[in-house]
């Protein structure tokens, strides 16, 4: 849309028969729908009462109304878009071979494709009681239990939507605790109310062997155990979609997990040829691949792009109850000898968290302690990966010294979980004065 607004003629060459991606259709949309869902069961007392198979419907109808809304921003902007799976055939042109082949020539190329779930080459996928987080989506099935591998994002994700369905969960990690990038406390918290709701964590595990017939599957690990559920979920890791596309034909570079590599400019190898989301990898995030295409259709037209992404991009996670994180930790700032200090808030202690009944959680702001400059927010509860952005607003202005007082001297609404700036600012101001 970027490139149309500028005047450029625009194709969309798209492989599944409808526009939106993965996002749209196996990730991001269809996760959180399926979450909101479970959340709304779990908190009217209902969810006994419910099928996997009937969530999976109403995430149907979010993504329908998506690819409606998509396609709509591509005919009003009078951009061509083409079904089929494209291949570099040279330079600047790419063949379609679907219903027929067919080529399309253009100047210059934006490829974002994507990533899919990494799968090891000794696992059955083709198995249907082994899934990963696409063919979790299509799971026909309400099954009693389900063991997750991998505890990143996704797999945290799947581990609460199923365990507060009432299946019984399994999450294996194959490291020392979950989701090590976010603040310790956090973490703490996270797998607190986990094991609370009843899901099992096993850190420090790695799979040996998984074997699958037609009532479960087992999964050996190396310590000698055996976990046999109905189901198996592989959450370990995504590969970018650069693969059968006639890339290596033309020199541009890929890493080991397919990632195309780029420069500042989002440019391959070859410099009419740019790459965005997924596909580049780091930050796998559908809010910075936005901002990537426009900045890589900006320096397209113009040769150059002012704009780089923030440097603070904050970080949602969609377990029951949410979290979302920007900035530093308090295991970072203590590596490099910052001196900090710490602001909490209970959402207990919030008029409007005891009004909605959803007091579990809190918000933490780390601060400079002689500046008063925020480092860090993080938060754990209820609106989380909303509440977030009311700091992230703050921690962007130019000249943040001092941030910290905007949260004391602003008046908020009153009652309302933004307040929980008011009250971590002030707790934190009193531990320096």
């Amino acid at each position: 849309m970027k490139l149309a607004k500028e005047g450029k003629r625009v194709a969309v060459i798209e492989e599944a028969s409808q526009v939106g991606g993965n996002c749209t259709h196996r990730g991001t949309i269809p996760s959180k729908a399926l979450r909101q869902a479970v959340q709304q069961l779990t908190e009217n007392g209902t969810r006994n009462h419910v099928r996997y198979p009937d969530l999976l419907r109403l995430a149907h109808s979010v993504i329908n109304r998506q690819v409606e809304l998509r396609g709509g921003f591509y005919e009003r902007n009078r951009i061509d878009v083409i079904h089929g799976r494209a291949v570099f055939v040279d330079e600047h042109t790419v063949r379609l071979d679907h219903n027929g082949s067919r080529c399309y020539q253009a100047d210059a190329f934006i490829i974002a494709t994507g990533s899919r779930p990494y799968h090891p080459a000794d696992i059955d996928f083709g198995h249907p009681r082994i899934l990963d987080s696409d063919t979790v989506l299509d799971l026909q099935d309400s099954p009693r239990s389900i063991t997750v591998y991998g505890a990143g994002v996704i797999g945290c994700e799947y581990a609460s939507i199923f365990r507060n369905l009432g299946i019984k969960v399994n999450l294996i990690n194959n490291r020392s605790q979950l989701l090590s990038f976010l603040d310790a406390e956090i973490i703490d918290a996270l797998s607190y109310h986990l094991r609370q709701q009843g899901v099992v964590i096993r850190h420090n595990e790695v799979y040996e062997q998984v074997i699958a017939d037609d009532h479960g599957v087992t999964l050996h690990l190396r310590s000698n155990k055996q976990i046999r559920t109905d189901y198996l979920l592989w959450a370990q890791g995504r590969a970018g979609n650069s693969d059968a596309m006639g890339l290596e034909t033309m020199g541009i570079k890929t890493d080991k997990r397919g990632s195309i590599v780029i420069n500042d400019s989002y440019q391959s190898s070859l410099a009419h040829v740019y790459a965005v989301g997924d596909i580049v990898g780091y930050p796998n995030l559908a809010s910075a691949a936005y901002d990537q295409g426009r900045f890589a259709a900006s320096h397209l037209v113009h040769g150059t792009c002012e704009y780089r992404l923030v440097e603070n991009i904050p970080t949602g996670i969609f377990t029951i109850p949410e979290v979302s994180s920007i900035g530093k930790t308090e295991c970072e700032l203590t590596a490099e000898k910052v001196p900090y200090e710490v602001g909490n808030s209970q959402f207990s202690h919030l008029a409007r968290a005891q009004i909605a009944g959803k007091t579990t959680g809190m918000l933490k702001i780390l601060f400079h302690r002689d500046s008063l400059k925020i480092l860090g927010i993080h938060c754990f509860g209820a609106q989380a990966s909303e509440i977030i952005h009311i700091g992230q607003a703050i921690m962007a202005q130019e000249g943040t010294a001092n941030s910290l007082m905007y949260f004391i001297n602003t008046t908020f609404n009153y009652p309302t979980m933004a307040e929980a700036y008011r009250v971590a600012a002030l707790n934190g101001l009193n531990r320096v004065q």
